[in-house]
């Protein structure tokens, strides 16, 4: 795989006189198609992140690097081209009187001519399978629609990475399982680039890679397999650990010999049924 971000020495103050940065000397490489998990407790520079790799905040040290260009103000808008970015309230991304033109807004301001606009548009909608709901409002629909309508719009302008800030986080359970399952479709076979901030543990754990972020400074990056199996250092910082995790240490502490390996909560059932069938 290439490598799609390359962040060196990154650092940002929201104020810079003073001492206290958000972020501080972040080096870190993504490559195309990874499915990459930021997570970290409020305030751990997640966002803060996301929003400096689109150029909506600019580094106080340090550089980062798109698709090949250095983030500057020459590069800016032709990075843009390639970061899509769905946050957490879909209304706030909201700006057309429906569906369909809402999905056009990002290439109506690009100048694409129509009939290339609609072609994109209608194959942003398939893509999160909204085409039926074309001529609806946005404000009429479920929480779970309105963020794969948000989705469809950043899909129209075709970026190669595509940015979920805490996209999940307003949603039901429902919704949120969609969402997710949407995520790892776009990933897995559209091979999107993608990064999401998010405080669910769950949905971390199907990222090809997690970053461990702490006071601004990154703490940990490895597999989902190999993070979770550290669940104490996880707990120290005040994060959590998924439900098949904390069962391993529960049953450890009874003096039950537990796989050593992450297990997924299908695994983990599976082995209870051989432990019990063998005991």
């Amino acid at each position: 795989m290439s490598v799609i971000i390359e962040i060196k020495n990154l650092s940002f103050a929201y104020d810079e006189a003073s001492q206290k940065k958000t972020l501080s000397q972040i080096d870190l490489t993504i490559e195309q198609g990874q499915w990459v998990a930021l997570i970290g407790h409020n305030g751990s520079g997640k966002s803060t992140l996301a929003k400096l790799l689109d150029g909506l905040l600019t580094p106080t040290e340090g550089t980062i690097t798109v698709a090949g260009l250095p983030l500057n103000e020459e590069n800016i808008w032709a990075i843009r081209d390639q970061i899509g970015m769905v946050f957490q309230n879909p209304d706030n991304q909201f700006v057309g009187a429906d569906v369909e033109g809402d999905v056009a807004f990002g290439l109506e301001n690009r100048g694409v001519p129509y009939e290339q606009m609609h072609q994109h548009v209608q194959e942003a909608l398939e893509a999160v399978n909204m085409q039926a709901f074309a001529k609806h409002e946005p404000v009429r629909l479920s929480g779970g629609q309105k963020q794969r309508v948000a989705i469809a719009g950043v899909l129209a302008i075709r970026p190669q990475i595509v940015i979920f800030d805490e996209s999940t986080s307003m949603l039901d359970p429902e919704g949120r399982a969609e969402l997710v399952a949407l995520m790892r479709r776009l990933n897995k076979e559209e091979g999107f680039t993608v990064i999401s901030i998010t405080h669910d543990i769950d949905e971390a754990a199907l990222a090809d890679r997690i970053i461990v972020l702490e006071q601004g400074k990154v703490i940990d990056d490895d597999t989902p397999e190999n993070i979770f199996t550290r669940g104490n250092e996880l707990s120290k910082v005040g994060l959590d650990v998924p439900y098949p995790e904390r069962l391993k240490h529960e049953l450890a502490k009874l003096g039950i010999k537990v796989p050593e390996k992450y297990l997924t909560e299908k695994e983990l059932v599976d082995w209870l049924w051989q432990f019990n069938l063998k005991n």
